[in-house]
């Protein structure tokens, strides 16, 4: 084992000690390792939450930063992260009126786990891209 994956020992653990614990429960809806992690899995919550990292953006930055994603797509995905707790969303007065989209607390506590999680997907891009190769030459 490496110091980089000792080093990882402890949260691994916990994975394991967590499984242990709850098991696969009777009503998945009811396991609050899923619940959470099926927001988070979610196509562009992570993006989101990474564009909103430097500070405030209102609806149409965002949209620019994520990229490819519809109005309406990006309208449904706030107000899930917004009613998560993830996101505030901030309505100013003006005519018409502004709308400015941040991090909670939570949001921003979620962002050390994204960024090693973006950390190891940038790590090895090219291996997953060389096994997807892999796999399809032989299928």
């Amino acid at each position: 084992m490496t110091r980089a994956q000792s080093g990882n020992r402890p949260a691994f653990d916990t994975l394991i000690q967590m499984a242990a614990l709850h098991g696969a429960p009777d009503n998945p809806a009811a396991c609050p390792i899923r619940d959470v992690l099926d927001r988070v899995g979610q196509k562009w919550t992570l993006l989101i939450l990474i564009a909103l990292t430097p500070g405030p953006r209102r609806f149409s930055a965002l949209q620019r930063q994520v990229g490819d994603i519809s109005k309406r797509m990006l309208t449904q995905s706030l107000r899930q992260l917004e009613r998560d707790g993830l996101i505030s969303r901030q309505v100013y007065p003006t005519k018409p009126p502004s709308v400015e989209y941040a991090l909670t607390e939570l949001g921003q506590s979620a962002l050390d786990p994204i960024a090693v999680l973006t950390d190891w997907a940038d790590r090895n891009h090219d291996r997953i891209r060389a096994a997807r190769t892999a796999f399809d030459a032989t299928a």
